[in-house]
């Protein structure tokens, strides 16, 4: 078994990582695991109540402990990291060398419409400031830790899931034709 079996898809709330972690999950014929959601099954709280009442360091303890195990499960995974997992250093290093790293990206203006679409309520980040605000400031802070962990990146604008889906696996039959190198 290689020593990076799993497909960990990274970026921004919005971008798309857990419906086409799902979609990628189902071609492969493998287990799907959203990080944010297995912080809120483990807490029995959601994502904004955990902030409520531990703040951002309390889920990020909670979400480094989820991808870890994630990261750890000896059959081979799809993951969607939480969006901002990758700014944890330990969570970096541990992505590099246990997966194949997809980042899917877009701009701040379609990520806002996206996750508007989704509920701005459930996005504890954005309850700060207007959304293609935030998320601007989001992705300046955060592209240098998900260029860091990316073997691949995928735009996800105007692409339905289906065809994100077909870009990110195709990506990963090339790393394991070719080895994967960073």
């Amino acid at each position: 078994m290689s020593a990076r079996p799993h497909l960990v898809l990274v970026g921004l709330m919005g971008a798309g990582k857990t419906s086409v972690g799902e979609r990628c999950a189902r071609g492969l014929g493998r287990a799907f695991v959203d990080t944010d959601a297995v912080v809120e099954a483990n807490a029995e709280a959601t994502v904004p109540e955990i902030f409520a009442r531990e703040g951002e360091a309390g889920f990020r303890v909670r979400e480094r402990a989820a991808l870890t195990d994630a990261l750890a499960a000896p059959e081979p995974l799809v993951i969607a990291c939480g969006g901002g997992a990758m700014v944890d250093v330990e969570n970096r290093r541990t992505v590099r060398d246990r997966g194949f790293v997809v980042w899917l990206q877009a701009s701040p203006e379609v990520l806002a419409a996206r996750v508007e679409l989704d509920g701005v309520a459930a996005r504890p980040l954005l309850a700060g400031g207007p959304t293609t605000t935030t998320l601007t400031r989001l992705a300046e802070a955060r592209a240098s830790a998900y260029a860091a962990v990316a073997d691949s990146e995928v735009s996800t604008v105007g692409r339905t899931v289906e065809a994100v889906a077909a870009l990110v696996l195709d990506a990963l039959a090339a790393s394991q034709r070719g080895g994967a190198s960073r």
